[in-house]
């Protein structure tokens, strides 16, 4: 194709993109009036189905099949940066046993911190229904909860605590366990992704159907995405290093202090 056909396949693409978005935007309720349909219609439903945190019903209830896209770019995402981020022909890894030296106040609020963030992630996740939070906000707390300990120091328990295998494998069940429960939804009740999960009392903390069970699944893909791009990324700092045996590579700093040893 030419340069000149890809310009005009644009910027057709473009004034039809322009149409939409003009008639979409001029078809929304005016500013400050007092008819909003789309919120009062996701109220009834947050309510029917016993889901005290509007924001999750929304997300994993009435547009379930949107956050599952959402999820998806994620997992796409962290796969192509895993991928930019191995080790290349030229470069070879070496061994951290140490984060460096760490004051002692700041390892002492590691110890404090690291397992009250650990059971702070697992009660957003797990409340997610009922309380502000859920599997977004969740997974990322448990993530980087679980770095504190690079922050104290600790890089080699990190390395033991952070299986990057088993991160790996629930960052696909995650995504997987998602769907299914979409698929799950039209197989046993009325949509794509419905709730058909019996629910319960509002406010209680098996009450909102399938929503608990998605938080509990976008929390796994969430936390597990996040350890591996942190882990890229600190391997690139730390333990990645390039090769001076590669003809036209100059040796770094760390080779030339194993050579003067």
């Amino acid at each position: 194709m030419s340069r000149r056909a890809r310009l005009t396949l644009l910027w057709i693409g473009l004034a039809a993109f322009g149409v939409a978005m003009a008639i979409a935007f001029t078809g929304l309720p005016g500013f400050g009036g007092t008819f909003h349909p789309y919120r009062d219609l996701a109220v009834v439903a947050t309510f029917a189905h016993a889901t005290a945190n509007g924001v999750s019903s929304i997300n994993f209830d009435q547009r379930g099949f949107d956050t599952f896209g959402e999820e998806t770019i994620l997992f796409c995402a962290v796969v192509g940066v895993a991928t930019l981020l191995r080790p290349v022909h030229r470069e070879r890894r070496r061994e951290v046993r140490s984060g460096g030296r760490v004051l002692e106040s700041t390892s002492l609020l590691v110890y404090i911190l690291f397992p009250l963030t650990l059971v702070l992630a697992a009660d957003v996740v797990t409340h997610g229904a009922i309380t502000p939070g859920g599997g977004f906000q969740g997974g990322v707390v448990l993530s980087t909860g679980i770095h504190l300990l690079y922050v104290g120091g600790r890089y080699t328990l990190l390395r033991r605590l952070r299986p990057l295998a088993w991160f790996e494998q629930g960052e696909a069940l995650g995504v997987v366990l998602f769907g299914a429960l979409g698929l799950a939804g039209a197989a046993l009740g009325s949509a794509l992704f419905a709730n058909f999960v019996p629910q319960g009392q509002l406010s209680d903390f098996i009450s909102a159907g399938t929503v608990p069970l998605f938080n509990i699944a976008v929390g796994m893909t969430v936390c597990s995405s996040v350890v591996i791009l942190l882990a890229g990324f600190l391997d690139q700092a730390l333990a990645i290093r390039s090769d001076p045996g590669t003809q036209g590579d100059p040796p770094d700093a760390d080779s030339k202090e194993e050579a003067a040893a």
